[in-house]
This record gives C-alpha cells, sequence and structure tokens, in this order.
C-alpha cells in the first residue's frame, strides 16, 4: 500500500469517519459505564455498546481496504442476514441457496457498476425454483418471500459497493440515527403529542423516536461532511422505513428478535434493518 493511498485515505471520508466514531464511542463508553445499578437497561446498554465497539472497526476497515473490502463487507452480512431471514419466513433449502448465491453474486456484480442483468436472472430464479417444486399450496408465498428478501437484503447491500465512499457516511448516519431514535424516544416518547407511535407493528417507534433520528443523521452526515438534503432525507427513511420493515417481518413470523447471537440486538438484521433501507433508498436517489 503505497504512502500516497494511505495519505488519500486518511484525508477522505474514512479519514473523517474515524475519529466521529471513536469520540462517539469514547463518550457512550462513559456514559454507559457511569449509569447507576438502578437503571433497568444499564445490562443491555453495555452489552449494545460492546457491540459496537467490536463491530465499528470492521465496518470502518472495510472501507479503508477500498472496493474490495466493500464487497466482503456486503457479502458477509448479505450471507448472515439471508440465513436470519430464511429462518423466520420458513423458506426450503432450495430458496435459501438462492439468496445465499445472490449474497455473493449480487455484490460481485457491483463491483463492475450497477448492471441489473445478474439481479433480474436471480429474480427469474427465485421464481422458477418455486414453481419447480409444484407446490400447490405455498409455491406463491415461497417465491413471493425469496423475491423479497432478494430485494430486501443483497440488492440493499450491494450499495455498499456501488455508493463508495457516500457507502460509509451513510452506515456512520445509520447509526447514529439508531441511538438518536433511542434516545428520542426515551426522553420526549412517554406523553404529549412526540408520543404517538408510527405503526402498531412498532409501538415503541414514536414521533419522537423520528425526531431524535432526524437530529443526529443530520449531525452525523455534517460531521463526516458528507450533508446533503437529499442524502439526509434516505437516512432518515432507512432509520424510520428499515425497523418497521423488520418489525413486519419478526411479528408475521412469530419471533421476537431475528437471532440471538448478537449481545444487545439480538440477530444481524435487528441491527442492520435500518441500514438496508438506507442504502438502497440512497442507491436509487444518488445513481
Amino acid at each position: 500500500m503505497s504512502a500516497a493511498f494511505v495519505t488519500d485515505l486518511v484525508a477522505g471520508e474514512v479519514g473523517r469517519a474515524v475519529p466521529v466514531v471513536a469520540g462517539a464511542l469514547g463518550a457512550g463508553g462513559v456514559a454507559v459505564a457511569s449509569l447507576p445499578s438502578r437503571v433497568r437497561m444499564r445490562a443491555e446498554l453495555r452489552r449494545r455498546w460492546r457491540t459496537w465497539f467490536l463491530a465499528a472497526p470492521l465496518f470502518l476497515g472495510a472501507f479503508f481496504v477500498g472496493r474490495a473490502g466493500a464487497f466482503i463487507l456486503a457479502a458477509a452480512l448479505g450471507v448472515v442476514a439471508v440465513v436470519e431471514y430464511a429462518r423466520m419466513a420458513g423458506l426450503p433449502g432450495a430458496e435459501r441457496a438462492v439468496l445465499v448465491a445472490a449474497s455473493f453474486g449480487i455484490p460481485a456484480a457491483a463491483l463492475t457498476g450497477p448492471d441489473p442483468r445478474l439481479t433480474g436472472v436471480l429474480l427469474l430464479v427465485a421464481v422458477v425454483v418455486a414453481v419447480c417444486s409444484g407446490d400447490r399450496e405455498a409455491g406463491f408465498t415461497r417465491a413471493c418471500r425469496t423475491l423479497f428478501g432478494l430485494l430486501w437484503i443483497p440488492v440493499s447491500l450491494s450499495g455498499l459497493v456501488l455508493l463508495g465512499d457516500t457507502a460509509l457516511a451513510v452506515g456512520v448516519a445509520v447509526a447514529f440515527g439508531d441511538v438518536g431514535a433511542w434516545c428520542g424516544g426515551t426522553a420526549f416518547g412517554r406523553r404529549g403529542p412526540l408520543a404517538r407511535s408510527l405503526s402498531p407493528l412498532s409501538p415503541n417507534k414514536t414521533w419522537a423516536s423520528v425526531l431524535g433520528a432526524a437530529v443526529a443523521t443530520a449531525a452525523a452526515l455534517a460531521a463526516v461532511d458528507a450533508f446533503t438534503p437529499l442524502l439526509w432525507a434516505a437516512v432518515l427513511a432507512g432509520c424510520v422505513l428499515g425497523d418497521l420493515v423488520e418489525s413486519m417481518v419478526k411479528r408475521e413470523a412469530g419471533v421476537k428478535d431475528a437471532g440471538t447471537w448478537l449481545p444487545g440486538f439480538g440477530g444481524l438484521l435487528d441491527r442492520i434493518g435500518s441500514l438496508l433501507v438506507a442504502l438502497l433508498v440512497a442507491t436509487v436517489v444518488t445513481l
């Protein structure tokens, strides 16, 4: 790795994001360490901070490597996420294999630029698998759930590759937005007009949480020198709609969380639900 390349990275999006993320982690660490024992969520908040502390370097490090790192990140997140999704959606092995293959194939195709052909082929394969199964009772449901999974997870994650440095800014802003939504809901979402729930899908998602997410995402994008009204709107839409989309999937599946392995969150989809929608919307409005 040449010195000039490293200098460009430090001066670019990664260089601007590192001190912002490090500062937020440091402040968050002090805050959760100082919580008194009577705070009901103290243990969970500490688990979440530890997860953030481990995940942040992996996310930033992927973009430090470049487009190849973004592809590896997208593929790794995609494989884990589609396995969680397939389990919740009750998809058989053939459909799971299509989703796993798409988690590698769609981000790989994005390395050469937007290409709807591979996505179209995978969408066709998803339907053909259900048709060839001869399942007269649930074949249509299987096909629809597979198509939704393809669009929601691998296609959205290909934005990590397609958006370049913008994807890093989106990821940082979404993380801040999720924290801001929780803080806004906790501080202002108990009574008054801002306490109104957005949807029965997620009663804890109130207008106060939307306000908190709006402030936090704007601040994060400004901090990494990536703020534009259009990108901010895309990130905010992801923070709001992403949580509701994942809640919709989980409620129909009858589960509280997408998994149990990620401390403080549950499963990977519980952590990246907002990111998926934000990347998809950001890709649409910026490319």
